[in-house]
């Protein structure tokens, strides 16, 4: 069963695509899958996250302080910014541009522990990262979306405070609270939890893009390339930073891989529930799913040839 899961995991990218293929030609398919669902699946894909960590996950912070530190920088400066500086290079709309932003502003996506053990990468630190990002997104994601989109949209910092609150901290400290009471359960539910994630954003991929099918269609040009845009700055900007500070090369992997993946479920999620109005919001969020594991994929098959020498 391990083995069916694994491959099953390791194919995300095609099923991510397929169903938002099959949505998008056949948006009925797959209309059921509105907030309730999003929101749900996407809380139960944190509490599989929480489920995973135990106190030697927080411990080793302490063990690489320096490159933690780091990582959790790039990831709420350099993206946010990139998302910016793709709205304004790319001149896009007021929706698209506030997706790409709320993007930009998310935390690290659980797929980065993926490509870092694939592109030879610090797996640890990459789990630390992710776990260190998510706990924190419950500021930074509002901070970042109301000072950056505001200029296009009266944005409700509150309202993204509580929201990212609820998908995260919540279901991530539930998990956490089950591992230290039940660790035999939490052991038998959390081997599902990679599962369960794949299947959350793919679900949430494919309700996002039967609702916005239309709108997608008459901008699919400026999405991809927006999402492009903001990946490629992510993975550029955080590999070319941790070398110029000499760190090496398996934690510039690592840094990269954290700063160009965000969590474009819960960006795709938060833009629902607060610019429902705007369509492109979402569907930022599901190009961004797409896009990173199409350009983390390609990096990961790159470096896994070059096996870093330290």
């Amino acid at each position: 069963m391990k083995r069916f899961f694994d491959w099953f995991n390791n194919l995300y990218p095609v099923w991510l695509v397929t169903l938002a293929v099959i949505a998008f030609y056949k948006p009925q398919t797959m209309l059921w899958f509105d907030k309730p669902w999003i929101f749900w699946s996407l809380a139960a894909s944190m509490l599989g996250m929480g489920l995973t960590l135990s106190l030697d996950d927080f411990k080793a912070i302490g063990r690489m302080p320096g490159c933690v530190a780091l990582g959790f920088i790039a990831q709420y400066t350099i993206m946010p910014l990139a998302g910016w500086a793709t709205a304004k290079m790319l001149g896009l709309e007021p929706g698209l541009a506030v997706g790409i932003i709320l993007v930009a502003s998310c935390p690290g996506g659980m797929a980065s522990n993926m490509i870092s053990y694939l592109a030879k990468a610090n797996v640890a630190l990459s789990v630390v990262l992710t776990m260190c990002s998510t706990l924190l997104a419950f500021f930074f994601t509002p901070m970042w979306t109301s000072t950056l989109a505001g200029q296009y949209v009266p944005v409700d910092a509150w309202g993204l405070c509580v929201s990212a609150f609820q998908l995260t901290i919540a279901p991530v400290v539930l998990g956490i609270l089950i591992r230290w009471r039940l660790p035999r359960t939490a052991d038998q539910i959390g081997a599902c939890g990679p599962t369960v994630a794949v299947l959350a954003f793919t679900l949430v991929s494919g309700g996002i893009v039967a609702a916005s099918a239309d709108a997608i269609a008459a901008n699919f040009g400026k999405l991809a390339l927006a999402a492009f845009a903001l990946h490629v700055l992510g993975f550029g900007v955080g590999y070319g930073l941790t070398k110029m500070l000499r760190y090496p090369e398996s934690i510039a992997r690592t840094v990269s891989i954290e700063v160009g993946m965000q969590n474009g479920g819960m960006a795709a999620s938060l833009a629902r529930e607060h610019f429902a109005a705007m369509p492109l919001a979402a569907a930022a969020g599901v190009f961004s799913g797409v896009m990173q594991n199409i350009i983390g994929g390609i990096a990961a098959a790159i470096w896994k040839r070059r096996p870093p020498s330290a």
